[in-house]
């Protein structure tokens, strides 16, 4: 059993260097994509005047609280990555947003 388990490791490290160097190989790759850049206050403000929406409207878009969204939009706090997540949404496709 050990010997079956050190071949397919040593054929999966093979697969890898191979594509690696860009090559062809049989292999179900995930690129995950990076996280979302900080946004200011006057980006989120942005955001929100794009959705023509009030800031209590747009806090239940980004599920924090009226309190919180008024708070990212005065830079009092910082989103969190969940609610960056959202934003970025927000901004680059806002129709997900509004369809989730």
């Amino acid at each position: 059993m050990n010997v079956r388990i050190f071949k397919q490791l040593r054929e999966s490290l093979e697969d890898a260097l191979a594509f690696e160097k860009g090559k062809a190989v049989d292999l179900r790759v995930t690129e995950i994509p990076r996280p979302p850049q900080r946004m200011a206050p006057r980006q989120i403000r942005e955001i929100r005047n794009s959705f023509n929406a009030s800031q209590a409207l747009f806090a239940l878009l980004l599920n924090v609280s009226p309190q919180g969204g008024t708070k990212l939009e005065q830079g009092l706090r910082r989103p969190r990555a969940a609610a960056l997540k959202l934003l970025a949404i927000a901004k680059s496709n806002p129709q997900v947003l509004l369809q989730a």
